[in-house]
């Protein structure tokens, strides 16, 4: 078999090269052999006591198909760049496949996060809608030609601003059951989620940097805040009473009895005592 860059072949100036195409081969084992990691983790699991486990492969499994389908040199559309930026080619490569990638997966990791957290479904339900809006947003200024193309970039970091603050808003919730853990939890993926624009502008956006370049920089991210984020994130549940969460699926007996150290806890989480019920 060939090269996948000549299977497919380039469709514009500024195209992926084969060494970032072996450097997204790479990725792609990273997140396929993550997500066999998390479905094994997962079996060790009490039955009824897996969502997060479950949510984590869904987002390594997604991601996988995203990085094979780049590393192809597929999912993606040439898209002529600025008259100010003609100096690298008139046009460029925008891999769509990774937005498809986002959409998805964005709303799954701050599922993971807010899900620990009590929030009620509409808090939880709009920060999605915020994230959703971000990639959209990305996708559309990177499909733009013209300088409105910023103009979209704006909407996009706005967006991400308020997904930003509401995952940090958590940390007021009264069922948090380790605020510390939280806090490291959210400023971890915050602070690679703000990385983001920064390589949209100087690659989608400003045309700064090749398409290879961009490869590795939202590569490194994505593995930040994909595999990393989620075994430190998993690893730091171990400690917690997951009945507290609320999140039991299938028959009660499969869970009974299970919480931190093998302990049973109170039952979902509620901020406020209920009043006691008349005798």
């Amino acid at each position: 078999m060939g090269s996948p860059l000549t299977i497919n072949p380039p469709t514009a100036a500024r195209h992926l090269s084969q060494g970032g195409s072996n450097w997204l081969w790479v990725a792609t084992a990273i997140f396929g052999v993550s997500a066999v990691l998390v479905l094994l983790w997962s079996t060790f699991q009490p039955r009824g006591a897996r969502t997060f486990h479950h949510i984590a492969l869904a987002i390594l499994f997604i991601s996988t198909i995203s990085y094979f389908t780049m590393a192809s040199d597929l999912g993606k559309t040439p898209i002529s760049v600025e008259e100010r930026f003609f100096t690298h080619g008139p046009d460029r490569d925008i891999f769509w496949v990774r937005y498809v990638q986002w959409f998805i997966n964005a709303p799954l990791i701050l599922l993971l996060i807010l899900m620990t957290t009590g929030a009620c479904l509409s808090e939880i339900f709009i920060t999605i809608v915020f994230a959703l809006i971000a990639v959209v947003s990305g996708l559309a200024g990177a499909l733009t030609r013209t300088c409105y193309k910023w103009g979209f970039f704006v909407f996009a970091v706005l967006a991400l601003f308020y997904v930003v603050w509401a995952v940090f808003l958590g940390t007021r919730s009264g069922c948090v059951q380790n605020k510390s853990h939280y806090s490291y939890a959210a400023g971890y993926i915050a602070f690679f989620w703000l990385l983001y624009p920064v390589c949209w502008g100087l690659s989608e956006g400003g045309n700064v940097i090749n398409v290879t370049g961009e490869m590795i920089f939202y590569g490194i991210l994505d593995i930040f805040a994909g595999p990393v984020f989620i075994f430190f994130f998993l690893a730091l549940l171990r400690e917690y009473d997951y009945e507290r969460f609320g999140l039991q699926s299938g028959k009660a007996s499969d869970y009974v009895g299970y919480g931190a150290g093998g302990r049973g806890g109170g039952g979902p989480c509620r901020e406020k005592e209920e009043e006691a019920l008349p005798a």
